[in-house]
């Protein structure tokens, strides 16, 4: 499926005038039956078990085997499969299911329930805008010579059961643009904690390939730069990343996690708590309300009483106030939806985005460090 998307991209390399982002409109029965959860199958249908998966991947072959090793070194999942691939043309693409097109709002005109138009045009206009290029907006609260650095892990081969593991890492600049890079494959996953932890030397390599990245996309170094994770940060982790900065660089390490349990906050009156309020309990911890009431909008676009993100800073000094400013900053540079601003900031809610693009397809080589490509 996804080589018959490929094709024509292909041809499109060989005019004279290329494409700055390609627009793929995909069947919805594509959608439903080319997703993360689908399994693995062979050429009759039948799913290929794990132990026969495993073998494949080693590259064992039977005597009358006839499948392509390259398969199983691809994302069974179409759009992180074409995301991925696409990257050899160096060409972004936005995919845009069918039934998204429909011109009507109601269930019956795109087969399911559907936003309203505008909000879906806007969606597709800014971000065909920022992958062709350019940058639909800029925080007015940005400092200069600042990153943000978001940390993902991914389970290499998880259906197999491996238990090692690759790390990502996505840099949100001051000016709005993102970077990406991807560190190394290890044994990263300690069961027994349930979390992800880097070596040192994993780790320095990891920031370094970022920061390398960076000076030569910008050809300028870096003032400060804070790390956010939704698993914490322990302290040979950090050790390694402090070893990939000099010591002119002020680093931070920030702990970036939803509290699913605990603290909820309650006003009077008929709407929740606003977005945006922040609650310091101490000088390394607060809670942050990434959702809740816009009075700009005069609602609150959620369901569910607002659950606040637990901030903790880990290691480095940073004035805990601060932090949660430039996290609900980054709240608002998801290019991707029409939204004044989402629950997650954006290096900590696209982590697992670019996490499944980068690491899940290992047969794709080339990889470009534009965030444009994994959205």
């Amino acid at each position: 499926m996804t080589e018959s998307f490929l094709a024509p991209i292909r041809q499109s390399q060989e005019r004279d005038e290329k494409p700055q982002v390609i627009i793929a409109v995909v069947p919805d029965e594509v959608w439903k039956t080319c997703r993360p959860k689908q399994s693995v199958t062979d050429g009759l249908g039948e799913k290929v078990e794990a132990k026969e998966m495993r073998r494949r991947i080693r590259g064992d072959a039977g005597l009358f085997d006839d499948h392509d090793p390259m398969v199983y070194k691809l994302a069974p999942d179409f759009r992180r499969q074409l995301k991925a691939r696409v990257m050899e043309f160096n060409v972004p693409v936005q995919i845009v299911r069918e039934s998204t097109l429909a011109l009507n709002d109601g269930p019956e005109a795109g087969r399911r329930g559907l936003t309203p138009l505008s909000d879906r045009m806007w969606n597709l206009s800014t971000a065909l805008y920022y992958k062709a290029g350019g940058k639909p907006w800029r925080l007015a609260t940005a400092r200069e010579g600042v990153c943000y650095v978001g940390i993902a892990f991914r389970l290499e081969n998880a259906e197999v059961g491996s238990r090692n593991g690759c790390c990502a890492a996505q840099m949100f600049l001051d000016d709005g643009d993102g970077v990406v890079f991807l560190g190394k494959y290890g044994p990263w996953y300690a069961p027994e904690r349930k979390q992800f932890h880097l070596t040192a030397d994993a780790a320095q390599s990891l920031l370094a390939g970022v920061l390398s990245t960076y000076e030569q996309l910008h050809g300028k170094k870096l003032k400060e730069v804070f790390l956010h994770s939704r698993s914490g940060i322990d302290a040979e982790e950090f050790a390694g990343y402090r070893a990939a900065v000099d010591s002119a660089t002020k680093l931070v390490a920030v702990r970036v996690r939803t509290a699913n349990r605990g603290i909820r906050l309650f006003r009077e009156g008929n709407w929740p708590v606003l977005r945006g309020t922040f609650l310091r309990e101490t000088s390394k911890r607060g809670y942050l309300w990434g959702t809740g009431f816009k009075p700009e909008l005069r609602t609150y676009d959620g369901s569910d009483v607002p659950r606040p993100l637990i901030l903790d800073v880990q290691h480095g000094d940073a004035d805990i106030t601060q932090v949660a400013g430039d996290i609900l900053g980054l709240s608002k540079l998801n290019y991707n939806a029409c939204k004044l601003g989402d629950r997650e900031p954006v290096t900590v809610a696209f982590s697992d985005a670019v996490g499944e693009i980068l690491m899940s397809n290992p047969g794709v080589e080339t990889r470009r460090p534009q965030f444009r490509f994994y959205v």
